[in-house]
């Protein structure tokens, strides 16, 4: 079995949800990223021993949350003792909008897990893109980087697409079960 850690910002609960959709299809651990950009005693610990580590966050402004760039940015002490090299990523985000520039937010994880050395793991779901689709299906935004969500402005927590926390369960289960793999 390996060991993943979810490692997210929020910013008003909605990628929190969505990362605890992540952890419970992983079977992972959640580690929140403050209001001040920093992780909680013992985090780093933590990511150290992990076999997989799935970052999260809402796109602001066309990029991360300020607070995930401060943890991306003080992870440079992991990449200089390559203490991530090999390690498993995945990555999500979310955004008021149905486009928001989520990818340019994923982008920017997939080269942070990249910069460490780690092995990417993309989405592998097929976009729900027919007529008849609709926000309760399975990667209704159709990514492939990596899990997108929407949060409308106006929605609360609890009005996330059922589509889209489907979609953050399974690709949970997606990345641990490739850390599982190569851990052997």
């Amino acid at each position: 079995m390996s060991k993943t850690v979810v490692v997210y910002h929020s910013g008003y609960g909605h990628t929190q949800r969505v990362a605890q959709s992540v952890a419970e299809g992983a079977g992972a651990d959640l580690l929140a990223i403050d209001a001040e950009g920093n992780l909680p005693e013992g985090g780093w610990d933590k990511l150290n021993a992990a076999d997989a580590i799935i970052f999260g966050t809402p796109t602001y402004m066309g990029g991360p949350s300020w607070q995930f760039k401060k943890f991306a940015d003080a992870s440079s002490k992991a990449w200089f003792t390559r203490a991530w090299q090999d390690k498993v990523f995945g990555g999500f985000t979310n955004s008021a909008s149905p486009v928001g520039d989520k990818g340019a937010t994923m982008i920017q994880l997939q080269t942070l897990a990249s910069q460490q050395g780690g092995i990417w793991v993309s989405l592998g779901q097929l976009p729900a893109n027919t007529k008849a689709a609709t926000h309760a299906d399975v990667n209704h935004l159709g990514g492939s980087v990596g899990l997108l969500v929407r949060s409308p402005s106006d929605a609360a927590v609890e009005e996330i697409p059922q589509g889209d926390l489907d979609s953050a369960k399974a690709y949970g289960q997606r990345v641990a079960t490739i850390a599982a793999r190569l851990r052997g």
